[in-house]
């Protein structure tokens, strides 16, 4: 190498240093009185052609400021480029000035510092307005965030599957945010790669910018989407840094709203080619770290960016530039409007109601810029707009959606994954809309199948609002203004082993309540057609049925020519954590299963699953039809939900953050005497507030903590006969640090509540 700087630039007694490169070996050179850079490229004709536009480039930022930008250096016979061979290999070759100057990397961050690094990059762009270079122009390649798209190819060289799908949810949103205004927004050439490591700084400015080789001609507004993810990606705060960057380039080169209303994204987009490329990298290369340097931050910083709202990210950059902030209609307009057309009995959560506009896993955005951690909604089961769920619908929405009068795969894929979740003896599907019309659908068959009205139900049970399923719904039929218990509904007192007679739950108090069931059971005055419980009463306030009951339950509603119904429509797939269905938290098998709300992930679907005997009593009446139930469309939504839970192992995640958060709140109970029971499995607890140590109900206090945590941006909910248990169901994306994160907050609500008392 010193015989070739020698005899190619005249250069002699130099001190050669090998540099970190993506993909390109650098050098530093040293001699008496200056330093240099010597970059070599492997060859091809494309790259050839690239390295003399990205030397043009920095020749025509000589005529604007020569401090700034690397000069190129011509070789001997004048030329900036040749091509030599190094080591036995033909390499493109060429020398550029080297800038003295600390990395943006290096320094401490600092206002100042970020308001040069503005300024500075909205002086190079502005010297670059007028520039053209047709190979730069004509280029197409995966870090330009314009051409996200060839970036998907290394989508599955993420390994964690939950990696994959949040960059996945990106993509989705560029697609359907970003992509629609490309054609309208401000394209020149940019340098495309303004990172922490391309930056240099003298006296807490920021003095030059090198490594020109990833210039685009790409939208201008992706200059700041890429300086802004590199500067901000390790910061606890990055709009709050991101701002300052945006408003010194907005003072020298203004930004236009539509721009503003896309950046989000773009910085986006950015950390998902980052994470992308660097997964690729390690697949392949996995000796070269200079390529995955920086993949801890991105993956950091693009969880950071899941949990901040699109607006609130908006509101913070057109306030940077000074453009108004867009005001949504109020809370009391929306309520409003609403009525106007809806009646009130369709209820709105919290004192204040909530106008929601977006969602992502286990957040939600409403229009004013707020995040919400959801807490609460157990229906979108693998997070909300899972990307996969996303897709699966979309492409068969493309393709057909029709009726079961008709052949077409999805259903039988469905049903066949569907039942292989179950006991062998569950073999047969309906599928329907809802959980309701499950229900209804499930009585239906049961009076069919028996020949029996009867039906026993569990004390606070619910099963839907069809007329049918309120009936068997003691939460709604003994509601103050609800319809009574009906003539032909045999109710049993809920096995409680907190609150109800027999308190030992080593399996004794199961068989005692049983006892007093059967005891029912053997009075009644006709036989049974079905006996129909959740294995954890949710309306009840996250009741887990005694150990042991459904066993002893079970065989003498069996016994008498009943069928056992388990109801699994919140506490199915996997939500438990140690079991897949809450049936078998009780070691048994019924006769029919009711499924519904989780299984497409908050699309409408539900579904009966039951015994061929079953069935087969049941296709000798009148034939079955559900206009839309099965539909294509659904069942690949239902198919990609189990795929999901499957690919991201969520029911043992179901399994891990439930057991921590329900030892978190089980903590909190030492400290609170107001905590009076925890309980429930998995991702579907149950904290039950009481009055000083005593078992009344404090409804009151659980109403305070459910609305602070809404004052907090926590989502959660109460239930039961009081309206006194808090409780949490929520996507089984859900964190250790979320659940954290709401234990927390209750706890610093708690402290408020008692220093106020």
């Amino acid at each position: 190498m010193n015989k070739l700087l020698q005899t190619e630039f005249g250069l002699q007694e130099v001190e050669l240093k090998k540099l970190n490169g993506y993909d390109n070996a650098n050098y530093l050179i040293k001699t008496d009185s200056n330093k240099y850079i010597f970059k070599t490229y492997e060859y091809n004709d494309e790259l050839l052609d690239f390295v003399k536009a990205e030397n043009e480039t920095l020749l025509f930022l000589q005529k604007k400021d020569k401090s700034k930008y690397p000069t190129p250096i011509q070789f001997k016979d004048n030329s900036y480029i040749k091509i030599l061979n190094i080591e036995s290999e033909k390499r493109i070759c060429r020398m550029l000035s080297f800038l003295d100057g600390q990395f943006l990397g290096d320094v401490t961050h600092t206002k100042k510092i970020f308001q040069s690094f503005g300024m500075s990059l909205s002086e190079m762009n502005l010297s670059l307005q007028s520039y053209k270079n047709h190979t730069i122009m004509s280029r197409q390649w995966e870090w330009d965030i314009q051409y996200l798209d060839l970036n998907k190819k290394y989508i599955n060289d993420i390994p964690d599957a939950k990696d994959r799908n949040t960059v996945n949810y990106f993509f989705q949103q560029f697609e359907e945010i970003v992509r629609p205004v490309l054609p309208s927004l401000r394209k020149q050439i940019i340098h495309n790669d303004a990172n922490e490591w391309n930056v240099l700084s003298k006296n807490g400015e920021v003095s030059g910018f090198i490594d020109f080789g990833d210039l685009a001609h790409s939208l201008l507004i992706n200059e700041l989407a890429i300086a802004i993810t590199y500067a901000c990606y390790d910061k606890k705060n990055p709009l709050e840094w991101a701002s300052i960057i945006l408003t010194s380039y907005h003072s020298k080169l203004p930004i236009k709203e539509d721009e503003i209303k896309v950046l989000y994204y773009l910085i986006a987009a950015r950390l998902v080619i980052s994470v992308c490329n660097s997964a690729h990298s390690k697949k392949t290369d996995p000796q070269n770290t200079y390529a995955s340097s920086s993949e801890k931050s991105a993956w950091k910083m693009l969880y950071t960016w899941l949990s901040i709202n699109p607006i609130n990210a908006e509101n913070n950059f057109r306030t940077a530039i000074g453009l108004t902030v867009e005001q949504p209609q109020s809370i009391e307009e929306e309520v409003k409007r609403r009525h106007q057309h809806i009646s009130p009995i369709l209820s709105l959560s919290y004192n204040r109601p909530i106008y929601m506009v977006r969602s992502a896993f286990q957040y939600m955005y409403d229009a004013y810029g707020n995040t919400f951690l959801d807490a609460y909604n157990n229906i979108p089961h693998v997070g909300h707009s899972h990307p996969k769920v996303i897709e699966a619908g979309q492409r068969q929405m493309a393709k057909l959606n029709t009726n079961t009068r008709y052949l077409y795969d999805q259903l039988s894929e469905y049903a066949e994954k569907l039942v292989s979740k179950f006991p062998s003896s569950l073999n047969k599907v309906f599928f329907v809309n809802s959980g309701s019309a499950a229900s209804d659908l499930a009585i239906r068959i049961t009076k069919i199948h028996t020949g029996y009205e009867k039906l026993m139900v569990m004390e606070y049970g619910y099963h839907g609002h069809t007329q049918t399923a309120i009936d068997i719904s003691d939460y709604k039929f003994n509601n103050p203004k609800g319809q009574g218990q009906k003539d032909f509904i045999l109710k049993t007192k809920i096995p409680d082993t907190y609150r109800g007679k027999y308190t030992t739950n080593d399996g004794s108090a199961g068989k005692m309540y049983a006892q007093e069931a059967i005891e029912q059971i053997n009075n009644s005055d006709l036989p049974i057609a079905a006996f129909i419980s959740e294995a954890i009463v949710g309306c009840a306030g996250q009741i887990p049925l005694a150990d042991g009951y459904l066993k002893e339950i079970y065989p003498a509603i069996q016994k008498q020519g009943g069928i056992c119904i388990s109801d699994e429509v919140q506490t199915g797939f996997g939500r438990l954590g140690d079991y897949f269905w809450g049936f078998e938290a009780q070691g048994v098998v019924p006769d029919m299963v009711i499924i519904g709300k989780p299984m497409a992930n908050g699309h409408p679907m539900g579904a009966v699953i039951c015994t061929n005997e079953i069935a087969e009593s049941f296709s000798k009446g009148v034939e079955f039809f559900s206009s839309f139930g099965g539909n294509p469309v659904s069942c690949s939504i239902a198919i990609s939900v189990l795929d999901v839970m499957e690919e991201e192992k969520l029911q043992e995640n179901a399994k891990v953050v439930g057991d921590y958060y329900k030892s978190l709140f089980l903590e909190l109970q030492k400290k609170y005497d107001c905590i009076g029971d925890v309980r429930g499995s998995g991702l579907f607890l149950g904290v039950e507030i009481i009055k000083n140590s005593s078992l009344e109900q404090d409804t009151k206090l659980a109403h305070h903590i459910k609305n602070e945590l809404r004052n907090r941006n926590i989502l959660i909910s109460t239930d039961g006969p009081f309206d006194s248990v808090i409780k949490t169901k929520p996507a089984l994306s859900f964190t250790k640090a979320n659940a954290k994160k709401v234990v927390d907050n209750i706890d610093e609500i708690l402290k408020t509540y008692y220093n106020k008392a």
